[in-house]
């Protein structure tokens, strides 16, 4: 029996969800080799899933986690999706070739992100944090909605954020930061990883009528390549690295395998036991909502980035 928790692994859960994982078609963002994405679709091949579609920027990359995936699981079916989340045009580009396909999509994990990143505009014109975490997330989804509703009730949504979102709430009127006149990398990467957490509040309140689920995700920390914006002086600075830049643990912060920090998003996208926490944020592989900050879990703050985010990509999604 799995005791889930900080060490459950990523190929514990999709064994111990192999009949939830089994004949299900999942779409994952930012599935780069190396990062919580290959690792969660490499996981999940091994449970005979009819379909892997994983979603990056770059083809070169997703054609080298598609050599890894089926290296572990030689039979499972894996569709490369070029998305860039930093245009919406792109984004809508990459939508409309979801919709083309013939199949539902039964799970979304919406793995991709950038962190503590130099401030810079997407090219729409938005703090690039924000604009790829959430508001490139947030039109894909919404576009593809439709291929999500079609497979049904339980169909589930999983968006990745992180304890990070402590850092800072959604700054409504300012959320470029004075165009970076008062950025700060923290307060960018936690207005984003909070906007995580409402949308998936958003969305399980809107669509549960649907029989949709969904749910945000704190995968713990792991050393990937989310962090290459880092510095080794932000790292001391954070306590994650002693004087000799060896990796250590704190009270805050212990360190996890890509494969345990793999592990509790595929809790939140196969788990027949939290179907009754619609919403619910995760953490070490079970719903913790103590450890998410009070304007990150206020409903109506979460519609309130719902319709601003719907100005921002200039399309309304009712459903």
């Amino acid at each position: 029996m799995v005791i889930f928790g900080h060490n459950t692994t990523s190929e514990e859960v999709a064994a111990l969800f192999a009949d939830q994982v089994k004949g299900k078609i999942v779409l994952i963002t930012g599935a780069s080799p190396g990062g919580l994405g290959a690792q969660t679709a490499i996981a999940l091949s091994r449970s005979q899933p009819k379909l892997l579609i994983i979603a990056g920027r770059d083809i070169s990359k997703l054609l080298e986690t598609e050599k890894q995936i089926k290296a572990a699981s030689a039979d499972t079916a894996v569709r490369p999706l070029v998305l860039d989340l930093s245009s919406l045009k792109q984004v809508r580009k990459a939508a409309a070739e979801v919709n083309g396909y013939p199949e539902s999509i039964d799970v979304l994990i919406n793995n991709a992100g950038i962190m503590a990143s130099p401030f810079s505009l997407t090219e729409d014109g938005f703090e690039s944090q924000f604009g790829v975490n959430h508001l490139g997330h947030f039109l894909f989804t919404n576009l593809i909605m439709p291929k999500i509703l079609a497979a049904g009730p339980g169909a589930r949504i999983v968006n990745i954020s992180s304890r990070g979102h402590q850092f800072e709430g959604i700054r409504f009127d300012d959320y470029n930061f004075e165009n970076g006149r008062d950025y700060n990398k923290w307060k960018g990467y936690g207005q984003s990883k909070t906007a995580n957490i409402l949308f998936s509040l958003a969305l399980a309140e809107k669509l549960k009528s649907k029989g949709l689920l969904a749910y945000s995700v704190y995968p713990g920390g792991i050393a990937t390549n989310l962090a290459r914006h880092l510095t080794p002086e932000d790292v001391k600075a954070l306590g994650w690295w002693d004087e000799n830049g060896k990796a250590v643990d704190n009270d805050l912060f212990k360190w996890k395998t890509v494969s345990q920090g793999a592990s509790t998003q595929i809790v939140a996208a196969f788990s027949p036991d939290i179907v009754d926490q619609n919403g619910a944020y995760l953490k070490d592989c079970n719903v913790d909502m103590e450890a998410v900050a009070p304007y990150a879990k206020d409903t109506a703050l979460a519609m309130k980035l719902w319709t601003l985010s719907e100005d921002l990509v200039g399309e309304k999604f009712n459903f």
